[in-house]
């Protein structure tokens, strides 16, 4: 006898051994037709299994649609593997080697003789299509790993067959066949092609074979898989928003930044970019103060045998940027911890000068790969508005719990209302003792219970040191964007000989926190430009008011109220170009200016403004003084 246990605690009796489709079947017929998988196993055991899975011993057991996570995944595996289908069948000389899911979809490298044209992605979605309806079964096979690579020769898959003999031998692999295509795969996949509805292709890259720039330049084809109609349009729908709101192209059309080939992955800051820069940070040193921060500032070049210490060297060494002296090796660093360390163990501390607070706009850089460089979201140097706290065990809980409400508040002012937040717990490869891990994730985790915050937890994705808290925030149209963090670290000040002075005149370790609350300043402008789609709120605009004249004869006055706003410190700038005016303010509206004053003749000669606000508001004529206080107290209330 079996029994298999559902979801809901009850329990299901069979004689003989039973595939996922029978179980499903035997709970009712609505469900047998929605089933995708199963998953069978419970916690961290758990694993998803085709329909057609038998089961054999006692188990619990969850049936898999496209309601569930595990269901989309399943979906856009097996859409990735149609597209190959539907490539084989249009391009029968071209060469499947890998196909994943990624985030919102999946793509397949393929090898071909010729660049893949927009017209073959319409053809092959097309095809694709024709395939899905024809609602082929979708079956599994295992082969002995010698026969399987002998099997895709056969078929003129080199680089299949390359993949199956790294495997070791003696082993056997699984294999898909829907039609007359067959993958490798280890699985698992929807139970035919008709569940397959809801896709698009996205476009073509280029991707070296295996990631190694010393291999073929294969074809990626990107697409997107989604359960419902629905969800595809509105996925769409996002990502042509999100097309107008690219921080690559903002950049250009505000003349705020650019990226040159001489210098990848770093950034030339134009004028107005660097005035946002300022403001930022202007506005970060504040919070620094205001929250008890001593800023400091650290060297750029640190030598080898520090990185070591901290165990850098052997756990991050690929990322970073090393050079030679006298003999010396060093490293740009990547990071701001072990120079804060440095300046806290420079002078005997005591208990009572603890927690002691380091904040730093300290500039790092990384080796990132080329490939994924992105705009000024990933780069390879940036600056960090990095922070440190020195504490002992018994801060750690309160210090957690007042810098996330410190955190809530500063990504409210820059206008960021849902964050959502997630723990990291200790990854295989770390530092320090279970018992050290043990604190340091109760504390993460009971600080956000403190603070009212529900998070979720991601298993083995904590920093080598210590886990860490993760700051999420989602943006106007729904994308997240990881920016701050909170990490609690028994063991890099340790690492390096940090100590204080215990009220029983004993030398211990401090606690190490590190928090970051808007992370890479490059990367945060780029949230700030998509979020905001280059409007940037009044406080943060690089111009803030563009005072526009109809004609010649208002020079003379337009750069009078140019002055009276910047003698204000507001950031103001006057166009006295011989342009009509409806030229002008559409310009100005283009750059996304906070407010546009046109001054005629009857504006210089009452001393007023007529002033018109972003999005074609006009506020009407007012006095300057009336509109000065009116921006004033919109930059002081950051609306």
């Amino acid at each position: 006898m079996i029994s298999i246990e559902l979801p809901d605690g009850s329990k299901r009796q069979f004689d003989a051994p039973v595939t996922v489709a029978e179980v499903a079947a035997g709970i009712g017929a609505g469900l047998a037709k929605a089933a995708l998988a199963g998953r069978v196993g419970q916690g961290d055991a758990a694993r998803v299994v085709d329909l057609s899975h038998r089961i054999d011993a006692d188990t619990p057991l969850a049936i898999v649609t496209d309601r569930d996570a595990d269901g989309l995944e399943l979906i856009r595996h097996s859409t990735a593997h149609l597209l190959a289908y539907a490539v084989k069948e249009l391009f029968p000389d071209a060469q499947v080697t890998i196909g994943p899911v990624i985030e919102n979809g999946f793509f397949y490298d393929f090898s071909y003789k010729r660049p893949f044209t927009p017209e073959d992605l319409v053809a092959i979605e097309a095809r694709m299509t024709e395939l899905a309806r024809k609602d082929e079964k979708v079956e599994r096979r295992v082969l002995p790993r010698d026969e399987a690579v002998a099997h895709f020769k056969r078929l003129g898959e080199a680089y299949k067959a390359e993949i199956i003999a790294s495997i070791p031998a003696g082993e056997d692999v699984t294999l898909y066949r829907e039609g007359k295509f067959e993958d490798l795969c280890r699985g698992p996949h929807v139970p035919s092609t008709g569940r397959l509805k809801h896709f698009k292709l996205m476009k073509v890259a280029g991707a070296y074979w295996r990631g190694d720039h010393r291999n073929e330049m294969l074809q990626r084809i990107y697409g997107t898989a989604w359960a419902t109609k629905e969800a595809l349009a509105q996925h769409l729908l996002m990502l042509e928003e999100a097309e107008k709101r690219d921080h690559r192209r903002l950049g250009r059309e505000l003349d705020l930044f650019h990226l040159d080939e001489h210098a990848p992955g770093l950034v030339f800051w134009h004028p107005k970019g660097w005035t946002v820069w300022q403001m930022i940070e202007q506005y970060m040193r504040a919070v620094y103060l205001e929250n008890g921060y001593q800023e400091v500032k650290g060297p750029q070049i640190l030598d080898r045998g520090l990185w070591e210490k901290t165990g850098h060297w052997d756990n991050y060494r690929d990322n970073m940027f090393t050079t030679e002296s006298e003999k010396r090796d060093y490293a740009l660093k990547p990071m701001n911890c072990p120079g804060h360390v440095l300046i806290f163990k420079s002078q005997l501390r005591s208990y009572r000068d603890l927690p002691l607070r380091y904040g730093e706009f300290g500039q790092c850089h990384r080796n990132e790969p080329s490939g994924a460089l992105h705009g000024i979201m990933r780069v390879r140097g940036f600056t960090q508005d990095d922070g440190h706290i020195f504490c002992t065990e018994d801060h750690i809980l309160d210090e957690c719990v007042a810098y996330t409400a410190l955190l809530q508040k500063v990504y409210a002012d820059f206008g960021f209302a849902e964050i959502i937040y997630k723990v990291a717990t200790r990854p295989s490869s770390r530092v320090g003792t279970d018992a050290q891990w043990d604190k340091a994730e109760h504390a993460v985790m009971e600080s956000l219970r403190r603070s009212g915050c529900e998070y979720s937890v991601s298993p083995g994705e904590g920093a080598f040191y210590g886990p860490k808290i993760e700051y999420t925030l989602k943006d106007a149209i729904g994308r997240q964007w990881q920016c701050g963090t909170m990490q609690v670290d028994f063991n890099t000040a340790e690492r390096l000989g940090g100590e204080y002075v215990t009220e029983t005149s004993a030398r211990a370790n401090p606690v190490m926190l590190h928090r970051a609350i808007i992370g890479s300043f490059e990367r945060f402008i780029g949230i700030l430009l998509e979020q905001h789609a280059g409007a940037l709120p009044a406080w943060l605009a690089p111009v803030q008011a563009s005072v526009l004249t109809i004609t010649e004869g208002q020079a003379d006055y337009a750069s009078n109220v140019v002055k009276a706003l910047q003698k204000q410190g507001l950031r103001a700038e006057a166009d006295l170009r011989n342009e009509k005016i409806a030229y002008k303010i559409r310009q100005h509206s283009l750059q996304k200016v906070p407010y546009i004053l046109v001054v005629g003749d009857k504006e210089k000669a009452d001393g007023t403004v007529a002033v018109r606000a972003r999005g074609n508001k006009d506020l009407g004529v007012l006095p300057l003084a009336d509109f000065t206080s009116m921006l004033a107290s919109s930059i002081v209330q950051r609306t």
